[in-house]
């Protein structure tokens, strides 16, 4: 009995840190477009607002890793099932936890920023226009971009993110010090940021536009959240998977794959060990 409840308990732990985790991603992330969108401008630029939702990852990985391994995207989590590394029976709870923890982040950024997403656009929340603010939320299309060209973009993103995502929890390809994956990650999105972010904001994560969006449709944007760019909602939800599977099987197929599985010979390890005794000598001398 004691065992049940102490897994029971570790398995409650584990998703209230992936909730946290979510709602600080949000947070800050959220955050730091209300501050640009609703300044017009004075306080941040495209720039700053792709710093804080690389750094709100960073910090939320930290929060959380202790426990979930800091799983920041339900498509993450289904590659990593993919490949058998992460229990089938766990993904439903942690996607409904990610999509909670981004629903409830864009709810305290809403009431963070109320008076100024009021003033900024004339106390009428709108989807599109010069004087809309449902974009600080999730994501849209730009004018320019088709519903084909929407979705591609998606694929190619999330493949790309998620290829270099397994790429770094590749032990044999160079395992990281410790502390430095979270801030490699975020790199990594600050990077997309400034590479792919022009046409829709580059989503990634179906979590996180997906559970900001239901907000917006509730707090008073209304149905117009899911019309928009021809019913644009359902492609930053939809690609990811398809993109996040791709670049997970991509880099399977053509890096994982080959790595160096063979055993060393006797001679071989000698060889190193001599190789390794050498170095040292050398580095005590200097």
């Amino acid at each position: 009995v004691c065992e049940s409840v102490g897994s029971n308990y570790s398995t409650v732990t584990e998703y209230r840190k992936l909730f946290f985790l979510f709602m600080h991603l949000q947070l800050i992330g959220s955050g730091a477009a209300a501050q640009v969108i609703t300044s017009r401008g004075t306080h941040g630029n495209y720039l700053t607002i792709q710093l804080g939702s690389a750094l709100g990852a960073v910090f939320g990985i930290f929060v959380a890793r202790g426990v979930s391994g800091a799983h920041l995207n339900p498509v993450y989590s289904l590659s990593l099932c993919v490949l058998g590394r992460h229990p089938w029976r766990k993904l439903p709870l942690y996607s409904l936890s990610h999509l909670v923890g981004a629903f409830l982040g864009a709810a305290t950024v809403y009431l963070q920023y109320y008076d100024a997403i009021q003033a900024f656009s004339g106390g009428e929340l709108l989807v599109a226009g010069p004087n809309a603010t449902a974009g600080i939320f999730c994501s849209y299309p730009a004018d320019h971009l088709s519903f084909w060209g929407g979705l591609v973009d998606q694929v190619v993103a999330t493949a790309l993110f998620l290829l270099c995502c397994v790429a770094l929890e590749d032990q044999q390809n160079g395992p990281l010090p410790d502390g430095l994956h979270p801030v490699l990650v975020g790199a990594l999105i600050l990077t997309m940021g400034v590479s792919m972010g022009s046409n829709c904001g580059f989503p990634l994560n179906p979590a996180r536009d997906l559970g900001p969006r239901l907000f917006t449709f509730v707090a008073g944007w209304g149905e117009e959240v899911f019309k928009a760019g021809g019913g644009w909602w359902w492609v930053p939800i939809v690609a990811p998977f398809v993109g996040g599977l791709l670049g997970t099987l991509t880099y399977e197929v053509l890096i994982e794959a080959h790595h160096q599985t063979t055993p060393q010979s006797p001679q071989q390890e000698l060889e190193e060990n001599d190789y390794n005794y050498t170095l040292n000598y050398i580095g005590r001398m200097f």
